[in-house]
């Protein structure tokens, strides 16, 4: 299901369930019920119980954010190092530097064809992708600089396989979710306590009030939606979070996607 269209509904829901209670507490209000003023203590509850909400979803917010943050610099860092190992096997002759960068597009087909699928939908990266770069590692290792060009390229070389090692460990560690469950049932609860409060405020049918109402819910939903959106570091449908393996390796990628 789109992320959009999740939205969408999650918005007609609230929307229409607010505006029923609306009408239904309307319907059965007392002919001599004052709902001109409300007590100072519940409009001071109500304040506290949203500003404490307000704090902790956007703390929340932040948290996802820096987390996507981090998973795209992770992939753009492991791409880029890989282009790197690409552009730099060019000083070895032609059987190893086709060997070289024939292993690089094996990995990157893998990882954008067969990983990028599995992170999205969270079951985890696969193992091969682990032994690709190692062998990887390994033919670069156990070959020999056969003059001083090749010498000044030899470390340059490792050093990037290991950048692109470890951008793919944090990568494999950061597919999971971000915030814990115990911190999705207080958002969610938090926003149902904060939206049911407008109830405490004796709002009527007036269509100032109703759309002040409506505009309300939708902030509050709109807003654990982008938490729910963000919670994912690799999004939750396409692979649009592997631009950078699609940037540096264009031919590959379309390859992939076929």
């Amino acid at each position: 299901m789109s992320e959009w269209l999740v939205l969408a509904i999650a918005l007609a829901l609230v929307c229409a369930l607010v505006f029923a209670f609306t009408a239904l507490r309307h319907r059965r209000v007392a002919v001599d019920e004052d709902t001109s003023e409300t007590p100072d203590v519940i409009e001071y509850m109500v304040m506290m119980v949203g500003v404490v909400y307000a704090i902790v979803l956007g703390l929340a917010i932040a948290g996802v954010w820096e987390a996507r943050g981090s998973a795209e610099d992770s992939v753009r860092r492991e791409a880029q190092s890989l282009y790197e190992v690409t552009q730099r096997a060019d000083v070895y002759p032609a059987p190893v530097r086709d060997r070289i960068r024939g292993e690089v597009n094996a990995y990157v087909t893998h990882t954008v064809s067969v990983d990028w699928p599995r992170l999205v939908s969270g079951e985890g990266a696969s193992t091969e992708g682990g032994e690709l770069l190692g062998k990887l590692r390994g033919d670069v290792t156990h070959q020999s600089p056969g003059n001083e060009l090749q010498a000044q390229a030899y470390q340059p070389l490792l050093d990037h396989i290991a950048a692109a090692d470890d951008a793919r460990h944090e990568r494999t560690q950061s597919d999971a979710s971000t915030l814990p469950g115990v911190v999705w049932l207080g958002l969610v609860v938090g926003g149902l306590v904060t939206v049911g409060l407008i109830f405490a405020l004796q709002i009527r049918r007036s269509g100032r009030e109703l759309l002040l109402a409506g505009l309300f819910s939708t902030l509050i939903v709109f807003l654990l939606f982008m938490v729910w959106s963000f919670d994912a570091p690799f999004g939750r449908e396409g692979i649009d979070s592997a631009a950078p393996f699609e940037d540096l390796f264009p031919a590959l990628s379309l390859a992939a996607g076929r």
